[in-house]
């Protein structure tokens, strides 16, 4: 039942107290509508628009036989001195459905009517909320908000008011329900005596029924849009009218003679759209009279005003009926028969408090209190004066009631503005550097590439970062990552945007910039970082950069420039660091016959030392100095010579660098000419670090060079011959220890072993969950993570060979065992788990051999049930690694020095024994083993 004539005939019962026939009407209307659910099986959702108005006006006519028994919606008492004595409502008792027979007993009564009205207020609002129709949504608030001012709910009125409000487009189309919908809200607001809004909303409404006059077709949907801007015209009259009256009490004349004169003119207009004989003819009649008493034109606002109070008392429509009487009241008083207008204003004061018209109930206060003063009749002006200030009490304790809640709600919402910035900070700030983070990074790239932009990319990585940290400390390390930073934003321009990438790496986005611009920037930052005085923060060894540069093309996303500039970055690395390299503009689109050969499938040219004046912006090509380092010999180098002008070259499809990220296939690796190598020349030797020490070298055909870069040798003899490839030692995975360390330090430790050890993984072992997920996020699908064992690897897992079983003794050891586990797989085996064998749980064993049988190598992890390794040889041929944990019954267990005695102490043959908790290595022994024994013909 959306607003229409059934909808006004309802609301016109409603507003003058005639609630049995509104609920006699509100009974037909629930004649029409699908029958509600039935109690024994679950209500679907109210989305039905009739039901939902119909349930709001039902809700109103609840609220106000609650006002009529005393009682707000909530059941709290209304009036002192009546029932609010026997305390508030009980609102949790039995609530029977619409028409159904209630006890007479007034409380139980007022009980359930106003548990039956919260109800249906809140299905009237889901209802409500279920629209896609904003409009529709709004004319529900606005008559909710009115619901709640019955029940002197001002605050939940304001909400209502402001939703309403905030679905009202200005762009909506005009129609009779937006006209309704925005009468009703300034009628809310009037009443929430926020007149000036409430004139904003009519005079729209006002406007929008112009606007319909303007686009009405034929002369029917003319003669009701006319209507309709009769009656928009009126409200907004009356609202004129009241406003000049509260100028004219406070003394303001001349302020409210405009209002008054306006209020006339719409008030004339109205009556000439509104057709003969419609109710809303009477309201502008009242409105009239009321303009022309504030204008001063008595005579005839009394002539006017005494037919519509006759006419009123015919229709009885009581707020009419008020109107008419307050006004020719007035008209009485300031004519000068003041006996005439105490009867006339004391009808209107009993009328208007009868039908809860707290407006209208105020000016007759203030009317008759000012007519018996002018009487000096001060006894009988007296009772006026006390009752007008209370309900001037009231506004005020009202008022103030709506700061302090509006106080409440704006430190609210600024201090959620507040934690807002924080979390926005926090979200693209690096806290170490406070400059912008990777998320941000990513975000500012997407949205280069995707405005097409074509911005260049620098990779900035500190060399032997890790060097500082262990000879300065963490803290100097933080120091010098802030200083670095600092430095890279100095040398950069204001268009330029320096991120922290992670750990020791930084990013700078270069937008509308060449790859050689980059680079001679680039340039001149190493330089300055190089040049800087970093004793004063105690670092004694050099800071040093080496940077990458790739620049964005067509076709490239974030993915693949970045993977293009890292890529160089490595290039810079293996060149001997403390240089600035850049992917070369040439191989971006390559021609299908002519694919250049690279390194690792790119073509680098590394920069070499420049003068770092500003001049050298504009310089050409830049020689070399006398102490610049000589790059290491690489073998399968070839020139990449510029095409033709000529020469026609087939477009990528793909485009950008893509192409270049491809590892090139066994055919063109056949075709490549062997590299050749000085046959005389001794290789340089090459530096060392303590993880060559413990896992190998670098791979086949990868060359280091000396702390000191060598110079160039040149072979004497005329044939170059073939470069002989020296086998590098087959190791493990590097194992890094999250214990003890940051989030940071980890993932610090983790590049330097990818970029030391590229063909193997860095596995982080006894990690946190904060660090783990900080690794799935930095090196996103070459991150193998095991939660179970808080483990994770980064970089290639090798293909499985062989089979490890690895068993748990109990629940206890499970961490360990899973440690074990991960780590055999990430080294290259296929592993079996199995959990809780220990004790008398080892039958699944007995019963199925293959799991002892059909493995190359078995890890055993126990802690209480340390003789479980034992029991596991008697039971196979296959070697068993023994790793003892420090699960046990508190001290009993020696922090698992028991478990590891006896293990060591066993008769057993075929039983190593790993340290207490070192499933790393067990992990990494049983697979050398199993990968070897797969390997061995059989």
């Amino acid at each position: 039942m959306p607003p229409g004539l059934l909808h006004q005939q309802v609301s016109s019962a409603l507003a003058n107290w005639q609630l049995d026939t509104a609920e006699t009407l509100l009974r037909e209307i629930d004649g029409e509508l699908p029958p509600a659910p039935a109690d024994d099986r679950p209500a679907p959702p109210l989305t039905s628009l009739a039901r939902a108005w119909a349930d709001t006006l039902r809700a109103e006519l609840l609220v106000r036989r609650l006002r009529r028994a005393g009682y707000s919606l909530l059941g709290d008492p209304l009036v002192e001195g009546g029932p609010e004595q026997e305390g508030p409502l009980d609102l949790h008792g039995p609530v029977g459905a619409p028409g159904e027979a209630v006890d007479r007993d007034s409380r139980s009564e007022s009980a359930t009517h106003a548990a039956l009205a919260i109800s249906l207020v809140r299905s009237a609002r889901a209802a409500f909320d279920a629209q896609d129709d904003d409009l529709q949504r709004a004319a529900g608030l606005a008559r909710h908000a009115r619901i709640e001012l019955l029940s002197r709910r001002v605050d939940a009125a304001m909400d209502e008011a402001v939703e309403a409000a905030s679905l009202l487009d200005p762009a909506l189309p005009p129609s009779p329900l937006l006209v309704h919908t925005l009468s009703s809200l300034a009628a809310v607001l009037a009443d929430l005596e926020l007149m000036p809004l409430a004139l904003d909303y009519q005079r729209r409404a006002a406007d929008v029924t112009a606007e319909a006059i303007g686009a009405a077709g034929t002369d029917s949907e003319a003669g009701s849009v006319d209507a309709l801007a009769g009656e928009a015209a009126t409200r907004l009259a009356a609202l004129c009218a009241e406003v000049g009256e509260g100028l004219l009490d406070d003394g303001g004349a001349d302020a409210a003679a405009p209002h008054f004169a306006e209020a006339r003119d719409l008030a004339v207009r109205a009556l000439g759209q509104l057709p003969p004989g419609v109710p809303g003819l009477l309201d502008a009649q009242v409105v009239h009279g009321w303009a022309l008493v504030g204008l001063g034109e008595h005579a005839a606002a009394r002539s006017l005003l005494t037919s519509v109070v006759r006419a009123a008392s015919s229709v009885e429509d009581r707020a009419l009926l008020a109107s008419a009487e307050l006004g020719l009241g007035r008209a009485l008083r300031r004519s000068g028969d003041p006996r005439a207008a105490d009867d006339h204003l004391a009808t209107a004061l009993a009328t208007a408090t009868e039908h809860g018209l707290p407006r209208l109930r105020r000016a007759a206060l203030r009317e008759l209190c000012t007519l018996h003063a002018e009487l000096d009749d001060a006894a009988r002006a007296l009772p006026y004066l006390q009752a007008y200030l209370a309900d001037e009490l009231d506004r005020v304790d009202e008022r103030r009631t709506r700061w302090v809640e509006l106080f409440g709600r704006r430190k609210s919402l600024l201090e959620t503005e507040r934690a807002a910035g924080q979390l926005r900070r926090q979200a693209y700030e690096d806290p170490l550097t406070h400059l912008p983070n990777r998320r941000y990074a990513e975000a500012r790239l997407d949205g280069l590439l995707s405005a097409g932009a074509v911005p260049a990319l620098a990779v900035v990585d500190v060399d032997r970062f890790k060097a500082i940290n262990d000879a300065a400390g963490h803290p100097t390390g933080d120091a010098v990552l802030r200083a670095v930073g600092q430095l890279l934003v100095d040398g950069c321009r204001d268009t330029d945007e320096v991120c922290r990438w992670a750990g020791d790496e930084f990013v700078i986005l270069l937008p509308d910039t060449t790859s050689e611009q980059a680079e001679r920037a680039m340039e001149r930052i190493r330089r300055s970082i190089a040049a800087h005085d970093w004793s004063a923060l105690g670092v004694e060894v050099p800071v040093r950069i080496s940077v990458g540069i790739a620049q964005a093309a067509r076709g490239d996303d974030r993915r693949t420039l970045f993977a293009a500039a890292d890529g160089v970055l490595y290039d810079a690395k293996r060149a001997g660091r403390d240089r600035v390299v850049r992917l070369s503009g040439v191989t971006q689109t390559r021609a299908a016959d002519a694919a250049p050969t690279t390194i690792d499938g790119q073509v680098a040219e590394a920069l070499p030392a420049i003068d770092p004046s500003p001049a050298a912006d504009d310089a050409g090509p830049v020689e070399a100095t006398e102490h610049a380092p000589t790059p290491p010999p690489v073998r399968d180098v070839t020139a990449s010579p510029l095409p033709e002008e000529d020469d026609e070259q087939p477009a990528d499809a793909t485009g950008g660098f893509a192409p270049l990220l491809v590892e090139p296939t066994a055919e063109e690796l056949a075709v490549q000419e062997p590299a050749v190598e000085a046959p005389d020349v001794e290789p340089p030797a090459r530096t060392g670090s303590p993880l060559d020490e413990l896992f190998g070298g670098p791979s086949a055909g990868r060359r280091l060079e000396s702390a000191e870069p060598a110079a160039p040798v040149v072979s004497p003899s005329p044939s170059p011959a073939p470069m002989i490839d020296v086998p590098a030692l087959t190791t493990g995975p590097d194992v890094i220890w999250g214990t003890g360390r940051s989030t940071e330090q980890v993932l610090a430790l983790v590049r330097e072993a990818r970029r030391e050890h590229p063909q193997h993984p860095a596995v982080v072992v006894r990690a946190s969950a904060d660090t783990l997920v900080a690794l799935a996020t930095e090196h996103d699908a070459y991150t193998t993570m095991d939660a179970a064992a808080m483990s994770a690897a980064v970089g290639p897992v090798p293909e499985p060979v062989g089979r490890v079983g690895v068993l748990c003794a109990s629940s206890g050891d499970t961490p360990i065992a899973a440690e074990a586990a991960f780590v055999a797989r990430v080294t290259g085996t296929e592993v079996v788990r199995v959990d809780d064998v220990g004790g008398n749980r080892i039958r699944p064993l007995l019963t199925d051999r293959s799991l002892l049988t059909d493995v190359d190598c078995l890890v055993v992890v126990a802690g209480l049930d340390a003789a479980l390794a034992s029991v596991v040889s008697g039971l196979t041929e296959v070697p068993v690694v023994a790793v003892p944990t420090s699960a046990g019954q508190g001290a009993s267990s020696f922090g698992g020095f028991s478990a590891l005695l006896t293990m060591l102490n066993s008769a057993a043959p075929g039983v190593v024994v790993s340290n207490i908790d070192n499933g790393w290595s067990a992990g990494v022994f049983a697979a050398r083993i199993a990968r070897r024994t797969a390997s061995l013909p059989s």
